[in-house]
């Protein structure tokens, strides 16, 4: 039903790219097809080999060059008379901008990238920008908006049997029904996630569900070590990809599998290196996320409790910032299971 997953973001000479291609290797083969089509003059051909390079640097953590590099191979785009091309720019940027915690500006470009996608004819930009639009909702926490969009997609790309594609709507989803407590639909979906990413030789969408299947496990069926052996085996993935930050939120997971299982020595130095992976590429929800994870990590290993309370505080402040919407129940939820009055260092009975 799905044939081999492909990359249609690696364009003009890059097609022969694999899905599966290291990203300094794409990076490496981008860099030199964006110079020689310079020297050339070969606009089309620049603004395509621009965007490679772009998601390269995106995925590499290297924010500043991939800013740098959508918005050349925009403005390249645009003196080439390639709509396409500019949509598939604008859809870089906006994935750029979720991943910085940018959502506003991350809606606007997704946007522009999904309108001019339809009218250049570019069915599939157009598909991914929509998709890049439901999955910024859903990290928001804005469920009741992007659902139905997320089950569109998944049917489109059931339809055309896009692997890839149809991997990324079934994770989506299932994420969704992970964090309203639907464990065995979402159990399910990454299941068939990770088989069609696996089919497909879909290395990055095959280790993104099993980081799901990892969650499920460890929070519903309390398996901690096969949930380390799951994350284990997704690791391998990303390192080989050079994939920084699946492989952090990968780091931050185990982290909460640790946490869960009560092994709270483990998972504060888990939590403490994903910390610092996060930072390292300026991507603020993961950051956010480990700090909590942290400082969770060292109230139970007996940090004061005024100066958990106090940090507690300054991170909803900042997961608000963000624009998680669900950023005050994931505080009110570790002040609770912490035994803290909010806003105080006071503890209470569960302590």
């Amino acid at each position: 039903m799905y044939g081999k997953a492909f990359a249609p973001e690696y364009q003009g000479a890059l097609t022969t790219l694999s899905v599966n291609s290291s990203l300094t290797d794409v990076l490496a083969a981008g860099t030199e097809q964006l110079r020689a089509a310079e020297r050339a003059g070969a606009h089309a051909e620049a603004a395509r080999s621009g965007l490679a390079v772009a998601e390269a640097h995106r995925r590499l953590g290297q924010v500043t060059d991939a800013d740098r590099a959508w918005k050349a191979s925009y403005r390249t785009a645009r003196e080439a008379g390639d709509g396409a091309a500019m949509a598939w720019a604008l859809w870089s940027g906006g994935t750029l901008a979720r991943q910085r915690g940018a959502f506003p500006l991350a809606w606007r470009l997704l946007r522009l990238a999904a309108e001019l996608g339809g009218r250049a004819g570019d069915v599939v930009v157009r598909g991914y920008s929509l998709a890049g639009m439901a999955e910024t909702g859903r990290i928001q926490g804005d469920y009741a908006a992007v659902t139905a969009l997320h089950e569109q997609l998944l049917a489109e790309a059931r339809k055309r049997g896009e692997a890839r594609h149809t991997v990324w709507a079934l994770e989506g989803i299932a994420q969704i029904h992970r964090n309203t407590g639907a464990y065995d639909s979402a159990y399910a979906m990454f299941e068939e996630a990770a088989e069609i990413a696996a089919g497909a030789e879909d290395r990055r969408g095959h280790a993104w569900a099993l980081r799901g299947l990892a969650d499920i496990v460890s929070v519903r069926d309390g398996d901690t070590e096969r949930a380390l052996e799951l994350l284990s085996e997704a690791e391998v993935s990303c390192r080989a990809m050079k994939l920084s930050g699946a492989l952090a939120y990968n780091h931050k997971m185990r982290g909460n599998v640790l946490y869960r299982a009560g092994r709270y020595e483990q998972a504060r130095e888990v939590y403490a290196g994903a910390l610092a992976e996060f930072e390292s590429m300026s991507e603020p929800r993961g950051t956010a996320l480990s700090r909590l994870g942290l400082v969770k990590s060292l109230a139970r290993l007996g940090r004061d409790g005024a100066e958990t309370a106090a940090e507690l505080d300054e991170l909803a402040g900042v997961l608000e910032r963000i624009g998680l919407r669900h950023a005050h129940r994931m505080v009110e939820r570790a002040r609770t299971e912490l035994g803290l009055t909010t806003g105080t260092g006071e503890t209470g009975a569960a302590r």
